[in-house]
């Protein structure tokens, strides 16, 4: 299931321990009219109106509410897992605690190809964050197909790509995560016919891999243009 509709209004209408996961990319917050690189080529950093902190009322509190309306929808062996920087990632941590979730581990996602910097007056900025935490004290780990993947305990450092340029073919989005990204979280912490939901659906990483390991999934989207991309993508399966 796909809404074109705004995340905090959909969560409210969903039933109350109902879901087995989350994945919640939102908005980092980091458009601050800065620059970046990309391609080779200096860019504005500015992602959209969506990642502007000041087209918000208040942007703590439009955390706190997603935050609240994923917590009631989480079964109570659910778990959810949050993308941030430290552009947002702190604020993310604090209301994550005040709310009553559990943090199981704070994942760093490595990128192996993070672009250049502009100004050499620092180091590159080469990671993500991942907060994983869960609802009840009981949540879903597949342990054993998380040792499959190098034979041994995955640790907390996740050396993964940004996006392949195959992943963009329905369409381009500033900040879409990798699939080999959200495979490993779903298949940590769902089952085959769990169902899996992502807020801030973007182009769609989320569902599209949940629907090609089985999982249900609902993904919520508010930008048009990148619920339209999220469409053809789950579609094309």
């Amino acid at each position: 299931m796909l809404y074109n509709e705004d995340c905090i209004e959909v969560l409210k209408t969903l039933n109350s321990n109902s879901i087995d996961l989350i994945f919640a990319d939102p908005p980092y917050f980091l458009s601050n009219g800065g620059k970046s690189i990309h391609s080779g080529k200096v860019v504005s950093v500015n992602k959209g109106d969506w990642d502007d902190k000041s087209k918000y009322d208040n942007h703590l509190e439009f955390t706190r509410n997603w935050l609240k309306e994923s917590f009631r929808v989480l079964k109570e062996n659910g778990s959810i897992w949050i993308s941030g920087t430290i552009h947002n990632i702190f604020d993310v941590k604090n209301m994550v605690d005040e709310i009553g979730y559990k943090i199981i581990n704070i994942v760093v996602w490595h990128k192996t190809d993070p672009p250049p910097l502009i100004y050499k007056n620092k180091l590159k900025f080469s990671y993500e964050l991942l907060i994983w935490a869960s609802k009840g004290f009981k949540h879903t780990f597949n342990y054993n197909d998380m040792f499959k993947i190098n034979n041994d305990e995955l640790q907390d450092v996740w050396t993964i790509p940004a996006v392949q340029m195959s992943e963009k073919k329905y369409g381009y989005h500033p900040t879409q995560k990798p699939e080999a990204l959200l495979e490993r979280i779903i298949k940590a912490c769902s089952n085959p016919g769990d169902i899996v939901l992502d807020p801030f659906c973007g182009s769609g990483t989320t569902c599209y891999v949940a629907k090609k390991l089985k999982r249900r999934y609902i993904g919520i989207e508010k930008e048009k243009e990148f619920f339209n991309i999220s469409k053809r993508r789950v579609e094309s399966i």
